[in-house]
Parts: structure tokens; sequence; C-alpha cells
């Protein structure tokens, strides 16, 4: 072995000493509910395609128009020639749905945090961060060199505390969030959080990955409060409740023009291909039309939590805080006995201390599967 092999190795001993170290497990997904995984066909609630669309007649059909008529890939960056005509009615659809001027699409959710941020702001500025934002608006952060502070999650005042000391010694400042927070599924606080910013003329960005489609008739985390606050930068991605691939960015033209040429995740990666624009272009309409189907997701993850005896739901994932990594890995394994597919989460994830279940409820699991999840999990988990 080279010493690089030795170094690799023992890293791997030590993640799996603690239960921690993570394997590919080959998941093939045939319509948006069930799943083949180690030979078992398994009801998955780990599947963040919340609408089902990603195997959606209508999505599929778009895709396979657009391979056809412009081919498998988009050939070059966006700045370049990897603009294909997909990109303008999907960014139109995004304006519309998110009510804002513009929109620019990403290659992913994760490459649009990994520059917007860092587009904006930089050595001389600040960044203040929920301590349980993705991972992805903390990559952003950091690759922007500013002061980044975290703020104790969901609280206020502790943010409010942390701006009257650190904003006036920096030039700009950015406030970042999730809208829907993807381990533990409530909501950020984002009337406040906006009062907060235009007290302190900071930004307000709000990552709304695990919003749109879901919650706000659809609209996302922005429209799920009794007031509309002002969210300036508005960020998503296509590969949630859209069902396919892809990041957003929605806010002013002169913002959206600043970011193309600013990004370096956008200036320098090839454009989406040119199936996946049409699908979420597809998927969108759809998001957009059926507030029955919208409203789904939300309502079976209350009916869970409701026969679970756990706190309401406030979006379509419930989290199961079991601690340790050992009892996580354990209650999955029980659940896939009843083959459900519920996969344990784990540091570092999600804080020391604080591993669990995940599960995601789609607009397509029947109420019999959720009420026999639930007591399975009341039951048998968390008894």
């Amino acid at each position: 072995m080279t010493a690089l092999d030795h170094f690799a190795a023992q890293k791997l001993r030590d993640l799996e000493a603690r239960q921690l170290r993570r394997r590919l497990i080959e998941s093939a997904r045939t319509d948006g509910i069930y799943v083949a995984r180690n030979g078992r066909r398994l009801i998955s609630f780990s599947c963040n395609d919340y609408l089902n669309l990603s195997h959606h007649p209508k999505v599929k059909e778009a895709a396979i128009g657009a391979l056809e008529r412009y081919g498998a890939g988009a050939g070059a960056s966006r700045l370049v020639t990897g603009n294909h005509p997909l990109f303008a009615a999907l960014e139109s659809r995004l304006t519309s749905l998110k009510q804002t001027d513009a929109a620019c699409v990403f290659g992913s959710g994760y490459l649009a945090n990994a520059g917007i941020i860092p587009a904006l702001v930089g050595k001389d500025d600040l960044v203040l961060i929920d301590e349980l934002a993705h991972a992805c608006l903390w990559a952003g952060a950091r690759l922007a060199r500013a002061n980044v502070l975290a703020f104790r999650h969901n609280d206020m005042a502790h943010a409010a505390a942390l701006l009257a000391e650190f904003r006036p010694q920096h030039a700009n400042a950015i406030i970042a969030t999730d809208g829907v927070f993807s381990m533990d599924g409530d909501l950020a606080p984002l009337p406040a959080l906006a009062t907060l910013a235009r007290r302190h003329d900071a930004w307000l960005l709000v990552d709304d990955a695990h919003g749109l489609g879901v919650i706000g008739d659809g609209r996302g985390s922005r429209f799920a409060h009794d007031e509309l606050p002002e969210v300036p930068l508005q960020m998503g991605t296509l590969s949630k409740a859209v069902g396919g691939y892809g990041g957003y960015l929605c806010a002013s033209r002169t913002v959206t023009d600043l970011i193309e040429n600013r990004a370096r995740s956008f200036v320098y990666s090839t454009g989406l291909p040119p199936a996946t624009v049409a699908a979420a272009t597809a998927a969108l309409d759809i998001i957009a039309d059926d507030h029955d189907l919208v409203a789904k997701p939300l309502r079976n993850a209350r009916r869970f939590t409701a026969a679970a005896g756990l706190p309401e739901a406030q979006s379509a994932i419930v989290p199961v805080v079991l601690r340790t990594a050992e009892r996580a890995l354990a209650a999955s394994r029980r659940l896939e006995d009843e083959d459900f597919l519920v996969v344990a989460i784990r540091p570092p994830t999600v804080p020391e201390g604080t591993a669990r279940l995940r599960l995601a409820f789609t607009a397509a699991h029947a109420d019999a599967d959720i009420d026999r999840l639930a007591e399975l999990v009341h039951d048998r988990v968390l008894a």
C-alpha cells in the first residue's frame, strides 16, 4: 500500500469504529415510491422527490423531446455556447413562481450557493448564518473569505445581538438561512429575519431547496408565513420537489446579471443538459397549476406525526432523533425488515448526539402505509 492508501485506510477504520462509515447502495427507483435495494422492494420514505415528478409522464415526455431536438449535453458553459434556448423558459417559470424580476439557473444547488455568496461579499464583509444551515451555504460563506458568524438555530435574539456588535465593522452583510431545514423540517422565521436585515442593511439569502413545491402553495418558504417577507436572494434547487437536477437564484435583474458575470461556479461550469432543463420547466408548470398535488406532502407528514405522537410537521420532513448512530442504524434496519426504507442520518450531516431517522413524505404515499409506519415508529422505535 502507498502512503496515501495507508492514510485512507486509517480514516476508514476510524469511521467504521464510530459507526459513521457510509457505503453506496444501488437503489433503483421505479415509480417514485418503491425502491429496489439489496434484493428487496421497499417503500421509500427517504427520497426528496416530494411530488413524485421525476416519474411524471409530462416531465419525462418533455425531457425526451428536448433530448431528441437538442442532444444530450449543453456542450459548453452558458456564457460560451451552452445557453441553449430552453433556459429562457425555465428562468421565466421560476421568476413567475417566486415573484421576482429574474432568475439564474446553475448546475446544482451546491454550485449555486458556492457561487452566489462569494460573488456578493468578500474579505471586508460579514456573513451571518444559521448554525444548522445546509453545508452548501457554509461552503459559499467560507469561499467568500468573509467574516462568518453563526447564530443559534432560529434564535432571533442571538442574530440581532451579533448584527448589533459586528455589522458596523463590515462594508456589506448577508444573512443566510435555509427556508426549510433539511434535517429537522422546521421553518426559518423569515419575517423576523427580513426585519433584522432591513434594520442592519443586510441582504437576506434563503435556501429554499425543501420548500419549493411543498409549502406556501408550492411557491416555497417565503410564501408560507402570515406576511410576505422581503427576500432579495431566493435560492433553491431543481432536484427535490421539481424531480430533476440543477439550482437557481431568483432576484432582481441587476443582481442576476452580476451573478452571471462573477459567480465562478456559473461562469466555469457547463450548462445543464437540455433534457434536464425541459423536465424542470414541465415540473414547475405542474407545481404552479396543481394546488391539490402540492398540498399532499405536508398533509401526509402531518398524518404521520399525529399518528406517531410527534410534534406537528411543518414541512414534508419529519425527524425522529435517536441520539446515537448505533440506535439510528438499528432503527433503520428494523424498519427495513418491515419493508420500509428510512435511512439513518449520522454526524457530520447532523450534530453529534443527534443521529436520527429522517422521514420524507411525498404526494403519492398511501394513507395505509403512512399509518403502518407511524405505528412501527411509535411502538418499536420510540418505545
